[in-house]
């Protein structure tokens, strides 16, 4: 069973989807024979918040995040913030990682495995320009999370699951702002991956409350969202209110 590094004691991407060495050494990763979520059970989608692109006081800003967490559900906090040198970005996750962790969120580091260990992060995030996912396991260790972004394709994501992968991202889904988005995805893998694969997946890029629900409906088991809650006219707080009443829809 797998569990997270430190903290949070919990694994979302885990739970999501019972993927654990057991079955990864017991079942080939093949739409014949890898479990379909039908066998696991049903589920509602969670929310996975991003930061955003640029903090610029965290000791102040860490109101901000922890009011959002404390308005709904939040699964995973993946803290991303490039340009940053080690010791600023060291200094970023002390500070916003425990309230996140108190809280019961999974937090992941964008990009930097060996970081993400060093600081007691839960996790990491990693996409396809970045290290390679066995060399992302062996800096983190065997309880980190590791989730890999996969843009629009399903060989990248069948070839990440393969591997070990505790979830694949998939995106752009919509315009985005917050980063360049190389890839448009369309909703159709979601219903493909989902119907297949117990893997977790993300759905990411440009989602709003006003344009999720054809990702939840197609199955994805995490929205990934930054400026969707971070720039949300009513604030963060009501964005993350507003989101969960949404994922929580019969």
């Amino acid at each position: 069973m797998r569990v997270a590094t430190k903290g949070t004691n919990c694994d979302p991407f885990r739970a999501a989807g019972c993927h654990d060495a057991a079955i990864r050494a017991s079942t080939c990763f093949s739409p014949s024979r890898f479990p379909t979520r039908s066998a696991i059970s049903p589920r509602n989608s969670r929310l996975y918040l991003i930061t955003p692109p640029v903090i610029e006081a965290p000791k102040q800003w860490v109101n901000t995040l922890e009011q959002a967490l404390d308005a709904g559900d939040v699964a995973c906090l993946q803290i991303r913030a490039k340009g940053l040198d080690d010791d600023s970005l060291a200094r970023l996750v002390d500070v916003l990682r425990p309230p996140a962790q108190r809280r019961g969120v999974a937090v992941l580091l964008n990009d930097r495995p060996d970081l993400a260990f060093e600081t007691g992060c839960d996790g990491v995030h990693i996409g396809q320009g970045d290290m390679p996912y066995a060399q992302a396991r062996e800096a983190i260790g065997p309880d980190g999370i590791i989730g890999v972004t996969c843009h629009d394709s399903r060989h990248l994501a069948m070839e990440a699951g393969e591997a070990g992968a505790d979830y694949v991202a998939f995106g752009a889904f919509f315009p985005t702002e917050t980063k360049d988005a190389p890839t448009r995805a369309d909703v159709d893998l979601l219903y493909w991956w989902s119907e297949l694969f117990t893997v977790p997946c993300v759905a990411i890029g440009g989602i709003t409350v006003e344009n999720c629900r054809p990702l939840v409906k197609a199955g994805t088991d995490f929205l990934a969202v930054s400026g969707g809650v971070w720039n949300h006219p009513e604030g963060p707080a009501a964005a993350v209110a507003a989101f969960n009443r949404i994922l929580t829809e019969k």
